[in-house]
């Protein structure tokens, strides 16, 4: 996203690294599995244990998972600035939503409990209008950072924009 002339960037990012850690847990599962049928095939297969390949299809599946995860965290870019929320989603394709900040009605946060210990969260934007898209920044470092950013945007474009 391109700020536009005078626009103001209060925020760009990504969802948190910590957003996506049951997916890393069930990567690392998946890992310790593949490197089992690895070593049950060797085993069958020669009569030992092949270190050598169960290292490397453990290795393989980390990988693997680790650029998944990455991918699936810089695929989605979420912007606040004066003006405009956007939430840019794909790498190959590309999908932008945006609201202008004078839609926000409502913003709220939230936490599960496993979320609060990882400092991480969704925060919903209530717009003006049709729903037809969930207006929301999932798996956010520190949310209530988030909604501070967008009342002190929303206060910035009152003063800019009297009546707004």
């Amino acid at each position: 996203m391109e700020p536009e002339p005078g626009e103001e960037v209060f925020f760009h990012g990504h969802p948190s690294w910590r957003a996506l850690i049951g997916f890393y847990v069930k990567g690392v599962l998946g890992a310790v599995i593949a490197g089992a049928i690895a070593g049950i095939i060797t085993r069958l297969s020669s009569r030992t244990v092949s270190v050598g390949w169960v290292t490397t299809v453990v290795l393989v599946v980390l990988i693997v998972v680790l650029l998944a995860g990455t991918i699936r965290r810089i695929q989605t870019t979420y912007t606040i600035t004066n003006r405009r929320l956007t939430i840019d989603t794909g790498l190959l394709s590309r999908e932008l939503h945006e609201t202008r900040l004078e839609r926000v009605q409502n913003v709220n946060s939230r936490q599960s409990l496993f979320q609060r210990v990882l400092g991480v969260g969704s925060v919903d934007f209530d717009t003006a209008g049709s729903a037809e898209y969930d207006f929301t920044f999932h798996g956010v470092a520190h949310p209530h950072v988030i909604v501070r950013t967008v009342n002190r945007a929303l206060h910035e474009a009152q003063h800019l924009h009297p009546g707004v």
